[in-house]
């Protein structure tokens, strides 16, 4: 049936503050949307685990007026294609590699928010001549599920429930289940108007993303031993920005990161959890352009 359905169309500009146009890469005959605004040094921007663009929303401006600012949303996530792949960690790299080699990008600062910062991290430890500096907001470290605090994504990373199923509780309870993860990613619930609701609700329901979710959520064992043992290995300047209420991976997680990555400086955001650039774009802004200053 799913596949006799009319494809959801892509809008041309992404919806947010303010209206920015969406392009298109192909990478391994693979759609990418993403956002390229602001001129200068390439900062690109990356969402986390079942995330997209829109989590990014209020860097375009305050960003862009530094740096040349790129936003995408990853392979089977958000507005790109959904292939029938594995998912693995080495080959969500391999798609961001040859996403900065549409780009002409030979190096960028990576800035990326949970498992988006996993990425980051795999990217600096397997490609370190492409990464200039790291940014890894709320995420990733090592032994993911027994530092998880979140129960919600808990039992969602634990569950082994068919993927036929979680799509179709997806369409049954799909804003429950939205609703419920985001009073856990977000600190004040007064940020979660009906409007962010739905629009996340929204994004939750393009077709075929319940698979590449599920796939990357099997390849969790993946990261944990072939790159979360390495952390200690990055040689990039780093900034780790915290939310002092991370009700998904606690405070002290980004502290131990700290630790871990030499020379690496921890800025904790106040009244924040797992998504701080977007619960106080106003301190993390600042944090980031201040780390981002040759």
């Amino acid at each position: 049936m799913g596949a006799c359905s009319s494809p959801v169309p892509i809008p041309s500009q992404f919806d947010a503050i303010e209206r920015i146009p969406i392009h298109t890469a192909f990478v391994h005959e693979q759609k990418i949307m993403y956002l390229d605004i602001g001129q200068g040094e390439p900062v690109i921007l990356i969402h986390g685990f079942g995330g997209s663009m829109w989590q990014w929303e209020h860097q375009q401006h305050a960003l862009s007026s530094q740096v040349r600012l790129i936003t995408l949303d990853l392979i089977g996530s958000g507005l790109s294609d959904k292939p029938d792949i594995e998912y693995r960690p080495d080959q969500m790299l391999d798609f961001f590699v040859g996403f900065m080699d549409v780009l002409h990008l030979s190096r960028a600062t990576l800035v990326g928010n949970s498992m988006g910062a996993g990425l980051a991290i795999g990217m600096a430890l397997t490609h370190p001549d492409r990464v200039d500096k790291l940014v890894l907001i709320g995420g990733l470290p090592s032994h993911v599920i027994q530092k998880l605090t979140s129960p919600t994504i808990k039992r969602a990373l634990e569950s082994r429930a068919p993927s036929w199923l979680v799509s179709l509780g997806n369409r049954l309870f799909g804003g429950m289940m939205v609703e419920s993860i985001l009073k856990e990613l977000v600190h004040d619930p007064a940020l979660l108007t009906p409007a962010v609701i739905e629009r996340s609700n929204r994004n939750r329901q393009r077709p075929g993303l319940v698979s590449p979710i599920m796939k990357a959520r099997n390849n969790l064992p993946l990261w944990e031993s072939g790159y979360a043992t390495r952390i200690g290995e990055v040689i990039h300047p780093t900034l780790i920005l915290w939310g002092e209420q991370d009700r998904v991976f606690p405070v002290d997680v980004g502290e131990e990161l700290q630790r871990t990555i030499k020379g690496s400086r921890l800025v904790r955001i106040a009244q924040a959890g797992h998504i701080p650039q977007w619960e106080q774009p106003a301190s993390a802004n600042q944090a980031i352009m201040e780390f981002l200053k040759p």
